[in-house]
C-alpha cells in the first residue's frame, strides 16, 4: 500500500475514476443512539441511461420509444421485474437480489437542476451540490462534514483515498492522504468510441483498427470466446478487467470503511456511461458497465461484513439520456434518470417515482425523461435521516439554495 498527500487539478476532478475519499470519525448524535453509521457515494460519470437500466415495462409508451432495444420481461433476455411496473436490466442480479431483500432500492426520473447536458457543467453541479455551474473548489459531501461534531477522530493526519485522484464531491478543506491500487482502470468502450470519431477523417486506418478491437470486446461480451485467436482473446479482456477494477476499488473501499479505527464517509467514481453509439443495454457496452456494476456493489457489501447493517451506498449520475435511441444506436445527454440507495440501513424493496409518462407531450423538450424528482432532495434524505444533518446546514451550505427540495422522508430502514 503506498500513501501520499495528493492535491487534484480541476481537470483531474472531472476525469477522475475509481477513487475513494473519506474521514475518520463518529458523529456525537449517532454515538448517542448507538449507531456507527457508513456512507459511500459512487459517481457514475458520463450520464447514465437510467431507462436502460431499470425500465417502465408497465408504460405502454415503452415500446414504442425503443421498440426491440427495450428491456421487457419476455424475450430471450429478460428483466428482472422489480414492483410490477419496472423491470431491472438482468445484467444486475446482485442488486436485485438486494432489491428482494430490501437492501436497495430504485428513485426514478430524478435529477440534479441542471438541464444544458454538458458533462463538465452537469458533473460541476452534480459534485458541488450548487443550483449552478459554479466551478466550486469545495464538494457537498466535504462540505456535509465540515458541518458534524463527532464524538471523536481517529489520530490521523489526513483523509484516506482509493485511487489516483479525488472527486470533486469529497474535496475540499480536509487534507487527502491516497491509495492506488496495483490494478490500472483499462481503457473503455467510451474511450475507444471517442478514439473511433476523433480519428474517423485523419487517420481512418487508424480507426479501423480501434472498430476492430471494439467488434472484439463485443463477440466477448455475447460469449464467442471459441471464435477468437489466441491474439484476439488477449485483446477481448478488457471487459474482465473492467470488472475486475470496479469490483477490486469498491472492494477495497468498503474493507477501509469497515474497520473499526477506519473512515465513515467516502466517495467513488467509475467512468465509461457516455454511450453515444451502439449502447448495447442487454448484451453489448452498457451491459457490460451495468454487469461490471454490479459485481462492484457485491464487493462493496462482502467488504463491509458487520459493517453492512449501517451502511448506505447512493448511486449517483450527472443527468440522464435521451428517452428514444439515436440513428448509432445509442443515447444521446438528457435529463431524467436513476439514482440507487443500496444497504444494510436502507428502507428497499421499492421504485420511488412520480412517473413522468412517456408520451410525447410529457417528455422534456419531446426529447428526454422529464425529472420530477430533485436529486438533492433524496442527498439530503440521506445526510439527514442517516448521518443525523441539520436541515438548515442542508439548505445553505451543503445545497445552497436548495430550499425547495425538502429531504426525502423514510428512506432508511
Amino acid at each position: 500500500m503506498t500513501l501520499s498527500l495528493h492535491a487534484p487539478s480541476r481537470r483531474e476532478l472531472i476525469a477522475a475514476s475509481g477513487i475513494l475519499f473519506a474521514w475518520p470519525f463518529l458523529p456525537r448524535v449517532a454515538r448517542a443512539e448507538g449507531r456507527d453509521p457508513r456512507l459511500m457515494v459512487v459517481v457514475l460519470r458520463g450520464a447514465l441511461d437510467g431507462l436502460a437500466l431499470a425500465a417502465p415495462v408497465g408504460d405502454p409508451g415503452w415500446i414504442k420509444l425503443r421498440g426491440d432495444k427495450a428491456l421487457t420481461l419476455e424475450g430471450k433476455t429478460p428483466g428482472l421485474p422489480l414492483d410490477g411496473f419496472f423491470a431491472l436490466n438482468p445484467a444486475m442480479p446482485n442488486l436485485h437480489r438486494l432489491y428482494k431483500a430490501g437492501h436497495a432500492l430504485v428513485v426514478h426520473a430524478t435529477c440534479t437542476p441542471y438541464r444544458d447536458r454538458s458533462h463538465f457543467d452537469g458533473q460541476d453541479v452534480l459534485e458541488s451540490g450548487f443550483a449552478k455551474p459554479a466551478m466550486a473548489a469545495s464538494g457537498w459531501l466535504n462540505r456535509a462534514f465540515g458541518t458534524i461534531e463527532p464524538e471523536a477522530r481517529i489520530d490521523r493526519k489526513g483523509a484516506l483515498g482509493v485511487g489516483p485522484v479525488v472527486p470533486l464531491v469529497v474535496r475540499g478543506p480536509s487534507p487527502v492522504l491516497s491509495w492506488t491500487p496495483q490494478r490500472v482502470a483499462p481503457a473503455s468502450e467510451d474511450t475507444l468510441m471517442r478514439l473511433i470519431d476523433l480519428y474517423q477523417h485523419s487517420d481512418p486506418a487508424l480507426a479501423r483498427v480501434l472498430q476492430g478491437r471494439l467488434g472484439l470486446m463485443h463477440m466477448a461480451s455475447a460469449g464467442n470466446m471459441d471464435a477468437l485467436t489466441p491474439a484476439q482473446r488477449e485483446q477481448v479482456a478488457g471487459v474482465a478487467a473492467v470488472r475486475a477494477y470496479f469490483a477490486e476499488a469498491a472492494g477495497t473501499a468498503a474493507k477501509f470503511m469497515a474497520r473499526a479505527e477506519g473512515p465513515r464517509v467516502g466517495a467513488l467514481s467509475f467512468n465509461g456511461w457516455d454511450t453515444h453509439i451502439d449502447e448495447g443495454a442487454i448484451d453489448g457496452r452498457l451491459g457490460n458497465l451495468l454487469g461490471a456494476l454490479d459485481g462492484a456493489l457485491a464487493a462493496i457489501e462482502t467488504g463491509m461484513g458487520p459493517a453492512w447493517s449501517e451502511t448506505v451506498v447512493a448511486l449517483v449520475t450527472e443527468f440522464g439520456r435521451t428517452a428514444r435511441i439515436n440513428g448509432d444506436n445509442g443515447t444521446d445527454h438528457g435529463s431524467g434518470t436513476v439514482a440507487l440507495l443500496a444497504g444494510g440501513a436502507i428502507k428497499g424493496g421499492r421504485v420511488i417515482a412520480d412517473w413522468p409518462g412517456l408520451k410525447e407531450g410529457d417528455l422534456f423538450e419531446k426529447r428526454d425523461l422529464k425529472a420530477t424528482t430533485d436529486l438533492r432532495g433524496v442527498l439530503k434524505g440521506v445526510l439527514k435521516d442517516h448521518l443525523r444533518i441539520e436541515d438548515k446546514a442542508l439548505a445553505s451550505a451543503i445545497f445552497p439554495d436548495s430550499g425547495a427540495a425538502a429531504p426525502m422522508a423514510g428512506l432508511l430502514g
